[in-house]
């Protein structure tokens, strides 16, 4: 298993997470490589998207069923600007690439936001800090382990 999933795995147990990181035959950059492989829908995928909020990173897990609405968010978090982050803002936030990055694991702790739309989902995949691994958990569970606020994103 890459380094990166390593690293999250032992996060997850440190902090009591139920799931377990599994490593996918493909990359799954997307929520809708992702759901294929895994043959769940695309909305029970949990994207981790990271923003540039004023200069701070802004991690937001979403549904892979819809797209972040930046001016809603921007709003409700009360930011004047919020862009999506380039390469080198995400790795250098969270340690991780771009089509992997979990919802913990990073080097300081990231201000998380929670999409609302995946608490109806019974099981929730997020990704494990490598575009091959991914681990199973619950709504709930996001926001406790990234002491996440739930939050409408679209």
């Amino acid at each position: 298993m890459h380094r990166n999933a390593e690293h999250v795995a032992s996060v997850l147990r440190a902090l009591g997470a139920a799931g377990q990181v599994r490593e996918l035959p493909e990359p799954a950059p997307t929520a809708a490589t992702a759901a294929a492989q895994l043959g769940c829908e695309v909305g029970a995928i949990a994207n981790s998207l990271l923003f540039n909020a004023d200069g701070e990173p802004l991690l937001i897990l979403t549904s892979g069923a819809h797209r972040v609405d930046t001016a809603k968010v921007a709003a409700e978090v009360g930011v004047e600007k919020l862009g999506r982050a380039d390469p080198e803002f995400v790795y250098a936030s969270t340690g991780q690439r771009i089509g992997g990055v979990a919802p913990v694991g990073h080097p300081k702790p990231v201000r998380t936001l929670v999409d609302s739309a995946l608490a109806p989902y019974e099981v929730v995949w997020a990704a494990a800090g490598h575009a091959h691994t991914v681990f199973p958990t619950t709504f709930d569970e996001l926001l406790r382990i990234t002491s996440g606020t739930p939050l409408d994103v679209a």
